[in-house]
């Protein structure tokens, strides 16, 4: 049996700069029957771990240190005795929802993650966050973009520690160079293609 995504929704707050935000948030979970990773733990550990089952959970991997995207991460890792998974340039980040809790293992570009006979490839695609990774399945024809790219253009900036241009410079180097028919799972929202948006951003759709 290959790899299979399963998708989890959660809702919760989103805080950053001294403002709230209600906000859905994708959680995936990329495995077999056997063992999983999963992607995002946002909000509500409980979903989660039910949709893990009874697999092994070889990671919790975050795309990037907003707190909407690791607040369940450390209920979850202990519930399913998994290491969680952050690219460093987020620590910070990391570092005001969790201050008594250190990642296990730094994520960096071009990391390779070996799962169920497959095999994951790390993206760092600065921007949204210094530390913003997205995670690309190639058997699978899908990357994960967290809040990298969206259904509609470019995560969001303008906040503390992004950066527009940083960050469209990550989409195009490292993201567009990808196949045009591969699927982007997005942190929120609805998932998109990478022909999609790279069309959009260039102004032909």
């Amino acid at each position: 049996m290959g790899l299979r995504v399963d998708h989890v929704v959660t809702s919760g707050i989103f805080s950053l700069d001294g403002e709230d935000f209600d906000v859905d948030n994708n959680i995936w979970l990329v495995g077999d029957d056997r063992e999983v990773v999963v992607i995002d733990a946002a909000h509500d550990h409980r979903p989660i771990a039910e949709a893990v089952g009874g697999r092994r959970v070889r990671g919790v991997l975050c795309t990037h240190g907003h707190n909407d995207h690791i607040n369940a991460a450390v209920e979850l890792a202990e519930a399913t005795d998994a290491p969680i998974w952050l690219h460093p340039d987020d620590g910070m980040l990391w570092d005001v929802v969790h201050p008594d809790r250190r990642i296990d293992d730094p994520l960096r570009d071009g990391l390779t993650i070996d799962l169920a006979g497959d095999e994951l490839t790390i993206l760092h695609t600065p921007g949204h966050s210094p530390g913003g990774c997205c995670i690309h399945v190639p058997t699978l024809g899908v990357v994960f973009s967290g809040d990298t790219l969206f259904n509609g253009g470019p995560g969001a900036t303008g906040r503390s520690f992004s950066d527009l241009g940083i960050l469209v410079e990550s989409i195009r180097s490292r993201l567009f160079v990808l196949d045009r028919t591969t699927a982007v799972h997005t942190g929120h929202g609805d998932s998109t293609s990478i022909g999609a948006e790279a069309d959009r951003l260039d102004g032909d759709g």
